[in-house]
């Protein structure tokens, strides 16, 4: 196999503090339940990337582990059923990996996040708090999404997009990872005729590029989920590696495998990153083009005679989106008038506004340009 390098890789290789990102193909049998064989190589790759750096592991498979005791064929449709493998199926998991790390003398700790945990900023703040004590105590911390509790409504949909997240939640160096394929192509790999993209330098790279279904019928990720998380976490200042699980040892030591994501933007602030990327937006602002570049290209706040149109019900200190005249969302902020209050105020200049009104709809120290994206 041909070894690669780059900076990128470099980056990732040398990370002092990395997520891990595993799916469920990657972990269990066709038939569901464990593979332990897959789960060891993985933990043997992990346990000597822990030699010389932190590693937060964000694992799929726990309704795929619970299939086999339960005696089910393949993964439920229905929510309550999937809560239920869930349910068996973390214990097993959970299981599993303190077996298989304590052959290292390493601890592990669970971590279970529903959206909820990333949308509410107190919930946030308490997430990056556990994870980084865990780390400082030297435990492995392993991430999940919890199945067992989570809606159709607060569910992160995939592991993917929830390990970017993490990654950005803890200052991680590098995210990397790792499914049942072995690097991104401009299509299907199975179809024939798809060529392998070995670095991706910005978005324009994979502009076009043909992401498939989950590769299996045990996770909920596919390809397009993966590409979708490593574009998150690269615009976001974190590098990332897209590798099979197979090629873990090589993926977490010299990162000569996989496509490797160059981290393409600026790392933001905590606070920042979670108003752009993790916050549910209650409500739209419409601005005009004097609003838009003064927000976007002068980071200014948001004054009230730059709003041409309001959409959607929030209050004061809700998250909501700011759109151009075309509809495009370019930023977004914590609004500090309730949708009730801001139609009177709307296209006023803040001389004309009554006393109590003459403040900013958003200050600037509250809202994040999207135009990075």
């Amino acid at each position: 196999m041909t070894r690669l390098s780059s900076a990128t890789r470099s980056a990732v290789a040398a990370a002092r503090l990395v997520v891990v990102k595993v799916g469920s193909s990657s972990l269990t049998t066709a038939e569901g339940g464990l593979d332990p064989d897959r789960l060891a190589g993985l933990v043997d790759a992990l346990a000597a990337r822990r030699s010389t750096s932190s590693v937060v592991l964000v694992s799929s498979g726990a309704i795929a582990a619970g299939l086999a005791p339960l005696g089910l064929a393949r993964r439920p449709r229905d929510l309550a059923t999937q809560q239920a493998a869930a349910s068996v199926g973390q214990l097993a998991l959970g299981h599993a990996y303190v077996e298989s790390f304590a052959r290292y003398g390493l601890r592990v700790g669970q971590v279970l996040l529903t959206a909820d945990d990333v949308v509410r900023r107190a919930h946030y703040r308490n997430a990056q708090r556990t994870l980084s004590r865990l780390l400082a105590l030297g435990v492995v911390p392993v991430v999940n999404e919890n199945d067992t509790v989570a809606t159709d409504e607060i569910r992160f949909g995939d592991n993917d997009r929830l390990a970017a997240l993490v990654a950005h939640l803890i200052g991680a160096d590098a995210l990397v990872l790792l499914s049942d394929v072995d690097a991104l192509y401009d299509g299907d790999p199975r179809l024939g005729g798809a060529s392998r993209i070995d670095e991706v330098a910005d978005a324009s790279d994979v502009e076009g590029v043909s992401a498939g279904a989950s590769g299996s019928g045990l996770g909920t990720g596919g390809m397009a989920s993966k590409l979708a998380a490593a574009r998150l976490a690269s615009v976001a200042g974190v590098p990332v590696l897209l590798a099979s699980a197979a090629d873990a040892a090589r993926a977490l030591s010299d990162a000569d495998v996989g496509t490797a994501f160059a981290a393409s933007g600026r790392r933001l602030t905590a606070r920042r990153f979670w108003l752009a990327y993790a916050a549910d937006a209650t409500g739209t602002l419409t601005l005009d083009d004097g609003a838009v570049t003064a927000v976007v290209g002068r980071r200014r706040s948001l004054l009230a005679a730059g709003i041409t149109a309001i959409t959607g019900e929030f209050q004061a200190g809700d998250v909501v989106d700011l759109s151009d005249p075309t509809g495009r969302v370019v930023a977004r902020g914590l609004v500090a008038y309730d949708s009730t209050e801001l139609p009177d105020l709307i296209g006023r200049k803040t001389r004309d506004l009554p006393t109590e009104h003459r403040r900013e709809v958003i200050h600037a120290d509250d809202l994040v340009a999207l135009a990075h994206r």
